[in-house]
């Protein structure tokens, strides 16, 4: 289980950090009814901030199963509101599944 929270901490960690580095990369993500509601620099930082949580608790290996279920749901909503851009967002299918498997996979000591 280690594998997988580290591959999904990575993900997290690089998106999270990019959106302060390079918000322009992300913006274009970002579904008009959240940037309507508030600007897209202050959801980038949120959300980026969000992502750095995460990948820090799922590296943690703390409430894996807890961590993993929100990374998952987190994953499959950026599908859902992205789904023109199908050919970039299909990789986040087969992370919120391996985000699932923090949560169905067997529980206790991972390494």
């Amino acid at each position: 289980m280690f594998l997988i929270r580290l591959a999904l901490a990575a993900s997290f960690a690089y998106v999270g950090i990019s959106s302060f580095t390079n918000p322009d990369l992300w913006a274009g993500f970002v579904p008009p009814f959240v940037a309507s509601v508030v600007p897209v620099a202050a959801f980038l930082k949120i959300h980026g901030t969000f992502e750095v949580f995460l990948a820090l608790w799922l590296l943690s290996g703390k409430a894996q199963a807890v961590a993993g279920l929100i990374a998952a749901v987190f994953l499959f909503v950026i599908v859902l509101f992205n789904l023109s851009a199908w050919d970039i967002v299909f990789r986040d299918v087969s992370l919120g599944l391996a985000a699932l498997a923090l949560v169905f996979g067997k529980s206790g000591k991972s390494t």
